[in-house]
């Protein structure tokens, strides 16, 4: 019998998402009958809205069935630049954006296009699971900086500073952050962008949850700040969370004429196209702006609410302290003070409670959870009070 041939050095070093492993063991003992509470699932609990359907489904009846233009279709990537124009005052063409099969994929293709074997890449933790192996595929070294709770979750220029090397070749930035829901004020984000500048660092600045904020917060659009910052950076948004289309798998990137070019090229050889008739329902997420609005405004004033309940719930369990996240729709307390590994204690919530959490090492910050508040106000309460049962058993 002849010896296997080994896989990859890309297939053996990849990891698989800690957050999808988690939802799936939750949904597969949801299945066999258990009551689980789930917190692990990163999308939103409501159904894309019926305008957004109703346009698939007339997109799908009119033919829209063939291949699309590699980049998007021009309605949607006109839509697109008309979006950020209206939003943020920032002035760009067509060719500038490219619509791929969700976020994930423009984040690793913006990755791709800018890095190359040997080059490092910083990455402040806590961290999206993904950013770190979609670095590691591209052959890139990823270079953490750990920013706890005791800085608010937030990378500073000194500590930017301070990681720089000369291999140094892409800052990856995420506001409203997933997983702490940390949302970075221009101010702070203008001096970040500075030291990138200075180092002649690509940006890729994560804005996928730029909607959904909340306590007078504002979205910054990091290539807003000036034609040189624009000229270096990656800014990938999408329409899985803010408008409940994560199935869809639609994300944008936004990026300099020479990298959306190659970030074209690059897909073109990987996916071709997002699905033609999905593309409509884009569009008419970004052209019907009213019933757009109302619908994303339901959802977030739920999200807000459960926000707010949750994290007061939380800081009331005797060893959990957990900040008010800002945006996205997560919260991230921390754990630590019970002296076990996160992972154990997501694993014994599970199987004694019957509640999904995932673990704030998945994230690269130990001692800490990543809860999701994008369910139900009832799963939420019954939720807290197995996490606040489960705590007291520790401490005794």
């Amino acid at each position: 019998m002849s010896t296997p041939l080994p896989l990859s050095i890309w297939a053996r070093n990849i990891s698989p998402s800690p957050t999808l492993a988690v939802d799936a063991k939750a949904k597969a003992l949801q299945a066999a009958g258990e009551d689980v509470c789930s917190f692990a699932a990163g999308e939103p609990d409501y159904d894309t809205p019926e305008h957004i359907k109703e346009a698939c489904i007339a997109a799908l009846k009119g033919g829209k069935t063939k291949y699309a233009p590699t980049p998007g279709i021009e309605p949607l990537r006109q839509a697109i630049v008309a979006r950020y124009e209206l939003e943020y005052g920032l002035k760009a063409a067509p060719a500038q954006v490219i619509v791929s099969p969700g976020g994930k994929f423009n984040c690793y293709l913006g990755v791709l296009a800018v890095c190359s074997p040997g080059d490092e890449v910083i990455i402040p933790a806590p961290y999206w699971v993904s950013y770190p192996e979609m670095v590691k595929l591209a052959g890139a070294a990823p270079k953490f900086v750990l920013c706890d709770d005791s800085s608010g979750f937030k990378l500073t220029p000194a500590r930017l500073e301070a990681a720089i090397t000369p291999k140094t070749r892409l800052l990856i930035l995420n506001s409203p952050s997933n997983p702490t829901g940390v949302v970075y004020s221009r101010v702070e984000l203008e001096a970040i962008v500075a030291v990138a500048l200075k180092h002649n660092l690509y940006i890729l600045s994560d804005e996928m949850y730029e909607h959904l904020i909340y306590d007078g917060a504002t979205p910054t659009c990091i290539a807003t700040f000036s034609p040189e910052v624009a000229a270096r950076t990656i800014t990938v948004a999408g329409f899985s969370k803010t408008y409940a289309m994560t199935g869809w798998r639609i994300g944008t990137t936004l990026a300099p004429l020479p990298i959306a070019k190659a970030i074209t090229e690059l897909q073109s050889q990987m996916s071709s196209n997002v699905a033609t008739f999905a593309q409509y329902g884009a569009l008419a997420a970004l052209t019907e702006r009213e019933k757009t609005k109302a619908a994303v405004t339901t959802m977030l004033t739920a999200f807000d609410r459960r926000r707010k309940n949750l994290h007061a719930a939380l800081n009331g369990i005797p060893g959990v302290s957990c900040l008010l996240a800002q945006g996205a729709f997560y919260l991230f307390p921390n754990i630590s003070s019970f002296g076990l590994k996160d992972m154990d204690f997501c694993n014994r919530l599970l199987e004694s409670e019957k509640v999904a959490a995932v673990p704030g090492s998945a994230f690269g910050a130990e001692g800490y959870l990543r809860l999701s508040y994008a369910t139900s106000d009832a799963i939420i309460a019954k939720g807290v009070e197995r996490l606040t049962r489960f705590c007291a058993t520790l401490r005794k």
